[in-house]
């Protein structure tokens, strides 16, 4: 087997102005061999700033003091010594790059700018005429647009931790619930300090689709201040009113449901335009992993592809399995033959088991749905509860009263052997509440374990529940986000939330735990001061049914044992 890439190189940084098509400059910082010769070019593209993208300070676990969870290109000095040019690029209108940044993931974002980056590299002097991309999450989301948008001299992309391949419910409204994570992203609040490297040219996508007809946006701001459940955070609201200080958060409050703008944002649209090979990576249990497996699975069948799947979010800066990565930008960017394609196309790592497994598909082909109906008295069984039919409830009052969750809790038996769950478990159940809308969270742990995260997670409001079969995938099953219906206060209806995947091997004697609820509150992450979803602004009962005639139960994703 062929070695990989030695680092032999000193290496020289140059700033250059890249013309894109229109005119307008894009700033791009390169590190590359000093030496003589051709080498190939990777590409990390971000709205970040490409100057805080190389700290020297040691990688930071998240929840350290001087974490920051922004600088994501991969570290260029370990390429570049090894024999690649390593380019990082500022998004139009962001950090020294020239022009004006119209709404995350727009036009030029998805895929025009980095094109003409791209070919502008394979045409330098040192340059072999090989083009990669680079760099995890918004990183991740840049090299799929830049794929989809098929330059010629594009050879591979790595996206690891892709965030919103579908930019409505893998990205800002997960089961239709609003995540405002963006709003410390954008800003640079915890965990995210950095944030974008903000600009005077930076616009709001619906101010500038809107410019020339003021009194229909005001309308849509004015219904989106209406709304209650928005209004309860003042950081919101004030928001709605001034929509400079984070213009990519009002565009996302201003459409709440599914449509031509997150459709045209979304690469998830243009996933069949990808032909070069792709190795997608990043973590389970986060809001990396659904888009994982959807792209994964989406790619056309003839596109070389490779899937990691790993339980640890890792450190900042990034500099997390470079190695493997090294390997596959040898294989396809300097035809050394290291064997990468040869191995399972894909491996995942197990929790409880700490180790890693392979497969050649995902979902694993072994992997089977086993239910767990939830029971009364707060018990989890593989039979159905069929004589009770008294419903479980909780009571759950806004923020701005209580800062307690308030949650059903359904916990199994001890299992009797080690059980291996690994793929996305979902959870159907007949509820009722006493108001015109909720937002119902699932999650899923050991029973006793005081870990801040789940193993898996996932939501859905309670106006969104309406199914959409005829979408189902193995690995994801669909809703109809694109109208509200308001459940009838007192009514049961059947609400399925498919969580995010986890992998994780419970062991003999563990008990499994469903809870349900239905808000977020900041201090249950202790080290992640933020809220991350909007949550009722109402005070709410909840009614959770699981008679003969209303069969609740959470469907877990087991593997067999080897």
């Amino acid at each position: 087997m062929a070695n990989a890439s030695e680092p032999k190189y000193n290496v020289i940084k140059e700033t250059v102005m890249v013309p894109a098509r229109d005119g307008v400059k894009l700033a791009v910082d390169i590190y590359r061999p000093d030496a003589k010769g051709k080498f190939p070019a990777l590409l990390a593209q971000s709205p970040y700033g490409k100057d805080a993208q190389v700290f020297e300070s040691p990688p930071q676990p998240f929840g350290r003091s001087i974490f920051e969870a922004s600088v994501e290109s991969g570290y260029p000095y370990y390429y570049a010594k090894r024999g690649y040019a390593y380019a990082i690029a500022d998004f139009r209108g962001l950090g020294d790059s020239e022009g004006y940044h119209d709404g995350m993931m727009n036009k030029s974002e998805c895929g025009e700018d980095g094109y003409d980056i791209c070919e502008w590299l394979a045409k330098q002097p040192w340059c072999d005429g090989g083009v990669g991309g680079a760099g995890i999450c918004y990183f991740a989301n840049a090299q799929l647009q830049l794929a989809a948008a098929q330059p010629p001299h594009l050879k591979c992309i790595a996206p690891w931790e892709i965030y919103g391949d579908d930019l409505y419910k893998h990205g800002q409204y997960e089961g239709g619930v609003l995540n405002i994570f963006l709003y410390g992203l954008y800003t640079g609040t915890y965990p995210a300090r950095c944030g974008y490297a903000i600009t005077d040219r930076v616009r709001s996508a619906m101010q500038v689709a809107y410019k020339d007809k003021p009194k229909e946006l005001q309308k849509i701001v004015e219904k989106a201040m209406a709304d209650p459940d928005l209004r309860q955070y003042p950081y919101l609201f004030h928001l709605l009113k001034y929509p400079q200080k984070n213009p990519v958060l009002f565009d996302f409050m201003l459409n709440p449901l599914d449509g031509p703008y997150y459709r045209e944002r979304s690469v998830i649209e243009r996933i069949d335009k990808i032909k070069v090979p792709t190795y997608i990576g990043g973590p389970f249990f986060s809001f990396f992993s659904e888009p994982q497996i959807n792209v994964w699975n989406r790619l056309p069948a003839k596109t070389p592809k490779k899937l990691r799947f790993y339980t640890d979010m890792g450190t900042r800066p990034w500099r997390g399995d470079h190695d493997e990565l090294l390997r596959w930008y040898d294989y396809w960017m300097k035809g050394i033959d290291n064997g990468i394609m040869k191995e399972d196309p894909v491996k995942y790592s197990v929790t409880g088991l700490e180790k890693w497994r392979t497969s050649k598909k995902f979902p694993v082909e072994t992997m089977k749905y086993e239910p767990f109906y939830l029971h009364s008295l707060q018990a989890l069984s593989p039979e159905p509860e069929l004589f009770n039919d008294e419903p479980d409830s909780f009571v759950q009052a806004p923020l701005f009263v209580t800062e307690n969750r308030a949650f059903i809790r359904y916990v199994s038996g001890p299992l009797a052997d080690p059980l291996q769950c690994t793929g996305a478990p979902r959870v159907k159940f007949w509820a009722a509440i006493d108001q015109k809308e909720t937002c119902w969270r699932v999650n899923v742990r050991t029973y006793g374990s005081e870990d801040i995260y789940p193993l898996a997670q996932g939501w859905l409001k309670a106006s969104l529940r309406k199914r959409a079969y005829d979408r189902d995938v193995p690995w994801e099953i669909e809703h109809d986000y694109t109208k509200f219906d308001p459940p009838k206060p007192g009514e049961i209806y059947e609400y399925e939330i498919q969580m995010r995947p986890m992998s994780h091997m419970f062991k003999a004697g563990d008990r499994i735990q469903l809870e349900i609820s239905c808000i977020d509150i900041p201090i249950e992450f202790e080290t992640y001061d933020i809220m991350w979803h909007v949550c009722p602004s109402t005070t709410t009962l909840h009614k959770v049914y699981r008679d003969e005639d209303h069969q609740s139960v959470l469907m877990m994703p087991v593997v067999p044992l080897k």
